[in-house]
């Protein structure tokens, strides 16, 4: 089947400082991912991590290892084949404690492996499985010989490296302690730094486009300033066009009684024009004033009809006008309103900065 990945995880990985066996060396500048590895052929488990074309962390994992949590982030172990001691720090609690759980479970199989081996290695060689049972015994029996003196030095020196190993044991997870929270903490305030120096490149760019908007609303209250001004003197051309509308509404309402005057005068001359007309010159003459009458009548309809198209068109442009005025004052207002913003957020990234 070859070798199989059974879980991964990301996490930044450490080395142990080979010459002062206290410090954390990073192996990379991110986080890496970690998996762990299942070989069928030969029933190995391993932990493999790559950066790049390198292998930064290829560890068996045996019976006799241990993981430890040193923080709420940060684990390690040692491994006696590479003679080192790998630390990983995770993203959160969570992390770390999948990646014990799956360590502590790979540890059990490399262990029931480990015995089924052993098992089958007896079963295969019962000779040797019974020389062994009867070897053992026999330099506890004798009490004299250089057989005694063997196994008295080779207890030893089992004794002296299991208390070594101990010992190195308790220093690496006592004393790396506060060199894990110390990374741990470099590599928090590094990323802090990092969005920092985001948000201040942020912040200069939008102080940018803000100096540029306000320069465009600068230009833009001017022209419409200047805008105003020229409605304001609009107006007061219109309060002179006020004066004109008076004197045409005075105009109109004397020709209206001029006209209604006419009127009555044309009624009662053609009530009365049957009985006085006595002569033939008499009615020649009365009919041509009677036309003239009605000419100059006609003539003071045509004069009151654009008396009143003109009183319309300037009460039209007046109206314009005093809805141009407003438009342009409320988006004075507007632009004003967002110029003040504008300054008072210049104002805040000047004292933050």
């Amino acid at each position: 089947m070859g070798e199989q990945p059974i879980f991964s995880t990301r996490a930044h990985v450490f080395q142990i400082d080979p010459a002062t066996k206290r410090n954390w060396i990073p192996a990379s500048k991110h986080a890496l991912t970690v998996s762990y590895f299942y070989d069928a052929t030969r029933n190995v488990y391993r932990i493999i991590s790559v950066g790049g074309t390198k292998a930064i962390i290829n560890s068996t994992i045996t019976p006799n290892m241990t993981f430890t949590k040193t923080s709420q982030k940060f684990g390690q172990w040692a491994d006696s084949r590479a003679n080192t001691v790998y630390g990983l720090g995770f993203a959160s609690e969570q992390h770390l404690s999948q990646f014990a759980e799956k360590f502590q479970e790979v540890k059990e199989a490399a262990r029931l492996a480990r015995e089924k081996s052993q098992d089958k290695t007896e079963l295969t060689n019962p000779a040797l499985n019974i020389t062994s049972h009867q070897v053992l015994p026999s330099p506890i029996i004798s009490s004299n010989g250089p057989g005694e003196d063997k196994l008295f030095r080779s207890q030893s020196a089992d004794v002296e490296i299991t208390t070594e190993k101990e010992r190195l044991k308790k220093m690496l997870s006592e004393g790396s302690v506060s060199e894990v929270q110390w990374e741990a903490e470099f590599f928090s305030l590094q990323d802090n730094n990092n969005k920092l120096v985001a948000a201040l490149h942020e912040a200069n760019a939008n102080v940018d486009q803000w100096k540029k908007q306000l320069t465009a609303y600068q230009e833009e209250t001017e022209s419409l300033r200047q805008r105003v001004a020229e409605l304001e003197s609009q107006g007061a051309h219109d309060s002179s066009s006020e004066n004109n509308k008076e004197e045409l509404n005075q105009t109109l309402e004397e020709l209206e009684l001029l006209i209604k005057a006419k009127d009555e005068e044309i009624q009662m001359l053609k009530s009365q024009k049957c009985g006085r007309w006595e002569t033939e010159g008499e009615r020649e003459e009365t009919l041509q004033k009677l036309q003239e009458l009605e000419a100059r009548n006609a003539e003071l309809e045509r004069r009151l009809h654009l008396a009143e198209q003109t009183l319309a068109e300037t009460l039209a442009e007046r109206e314009k006008i005093q809805n141009e005025v407003t438009k342009v004052a409320e988006i004075m207002d507007v632009k004003i309103f967002e110029l003040s913003e504008i300054r008072q957020g210049l104002a805040k990234l000047v004292e933050s900065n």
